[in-house]
């Protein structure tokens, strides 16, 4: 496991192939958030990414656009994305926001 960003509020982690995120995603720390992931899966030289948002207690919309750049950046960079997995409270803002799909299918959409 290595650490890439620790913040009070929120922090991320790279195990392996997969990019953990724990605590709660403010606007605060959103963009740093996106940043350094982004700069990870551009450098990492993988073949596949998985997202673990597990950790996030509080919905947050700003969550959800961290993970959608994420994706955006393994569109780019030709990572497919073996699996998404968020926490109950970002799962019910992506059902209510009508995002599930596009969540648990993101290779058929970007």
């Amino acid at each position: 496991m290595t650490l890439l960003l620790s913040r009070p509020s929120v922090s991320l982690d790279a195990q392996g192939h997969t990019l953990k995120v724990s605590g709660d995603v403010d606007v605060n720390a959103a963009a740093e958030l996106a940043a350094v992931g982004m700069k990870w899966l551009k450098g990492s030289g993988l073949n596949e990414a998985a997202f673990d948002f597990s950790g996030v207690a509080v919905a947050s919309s700003v969550a959800i656009s961290v993970l959608f750049e994420w994706m955006r950046t393994c569109n780019s960079q030709q990572i497919a994305i073996e699996s998404i997995l968020l926490s109950a409270p970002l799962n019910r803002l992506a059902s209510l926001a009508e995002l599930d799909e596009l969540i648990a299918h993101p290779g058929e959409v970007f």
